[in-house]
């Protein structure tokens, strides 16, 4: 058995309070060895966390003590390492950032969809099923016959609704997402744009990845996960791929083979993007990366700086496409 059990959950829940939950979640975490990022703000909580088993079964123990927390449901996985390298408990404006106001599965929804009902409803001709996620993680799998909005973040998928008139056309819109989060939020958004018959598959890919036969399943490919993971397939085993530690976009051995991949550094996807600045700056963390591990330990620092840097090059990118700018980034 994995020595790690990480658990993903998340609830829209009216939390007026959120900032004086911070200390005390954050201080159960750090009490009982369990790492990974929670979200509080006034619509909800977030997380995926990943510890030792009794360890993650307290910290759960301790939200489910409020009462707006007492039904929370989570998933679980497990991993041979800690797939976390620290704990952080975060206030937000949004526990998923759409960036349209007033929106909120509080508030307004769609239909739950169990995972056991989910096939008959995407087999139906009259239902439209959306990919909610954004292009990286699509492009490793998803649901036979989804729309791929093509999104670089959750944050376009509004502004990319709006101008699908085609799927509009059909009476019933069906979305779904890795935990279940952003197509639960993404329903409140077409409720509120006026359309009424609006699903969503409860608890995600991974509960439906849990819960349905692969021999009965219409997924096609593996589920990208926002930890050391990459990803993972039916009954949540852990997947083929690993993750580019330049552009943080998955990668397989296939890539790994081609002159483009140098470890840390570039990928197939991103070596031609890449500038002399940042080429010089990720063989620098990788070379620290590489003596850490050889003196057994984990280069922290140097992974969060990739992480920063990719998100750096992901906005400015994203950035100079809004003003038709081509961007070597």
């Amino acid at each position: 058995m994995s020595d790690f059990l990480v658990a993903a959950l998340y609830k829209f829940v009216s939390l007026p309070d959120f900032a004086e939950l911070q200390q005390p979640i954050l201080q159960c975490c750090k009490a009982n060895q369990v790492m990974g990022t929670i979200l509080l703000a006034d619509e909800g909580i977030n997380g995926t966390v990943a510890g030792p088993e009794e360890g993650v079964k307290a910290l759960l123990a301790f939200l489910r003590s409020d009462v707006r927390f007492e039904d929370i449901e989570h998933k679980e996985s497990r991993a041979a390492d800690n797939p976390f390298h620290r704990i952080k408990v975060r206030l937000k404006k949004e526990i998923v950032t759409m960036g349209i106001e007033n929106i909120s599965p509080v508030n307004q929804a769609g239909q739950y969809v169990d995972p056991e009902d989910w096939n008959a409803l995407i087999s139906d001709p009259d239902v439209v099923v959306i990919d909610t996620r954004n292009d990286y993680e699509v492009s490793i799998g998803t649901f036979r016959g989804a729309v791929d909005p093509k999104t670089t973040s959750f944050r376009e998928f509004p502004e990319w609704f709006r101008a699908q008139k085609d799927l509009h056309k059909k009476p019933k819109i069906a979305m779904f997402c890795t935990g279940g989060i952003r197509c639960e939020k993404s329903t409140s958004f077409l409720k509120a744009e006026g359309f009424e018959d609006v699903f969503h598959l409860s608890g995600g890919i991974l509960k439906y990845l849990e819960t349905v036969p692969e021999e009965e399943s219409l997924w096609e490919g593996e589920c990208f996960v926002f930890d050391q993971r990459v990803s993972v397939g039916h009954g949540l085993r852990q997947g083929p791929y690993d993750l580019c530690h330049a552009c943080r976009h998955p990668i397989t051995e296939q890539d790994k083979g081609a002159d483009s991949y140098l470890p840390g550094i570039s990928c197939p996807r991103c070596h031609d993007k890449l500038s002399d600045d940042q080429r010089l700056r990720f063989a620098e963390r990788q070379h620290q990366i590489e003596l850490a591990k050889a003196r057994g330990e984990t280069h922290i620092a140097a992974d969060q700086q990739a992480q920063r840097e990719a998100k750096q090059a992901a906005r400015k990118a994203q950035i100079e496409k809004s003003n038709g700018i081509e961007t070597d980034a």
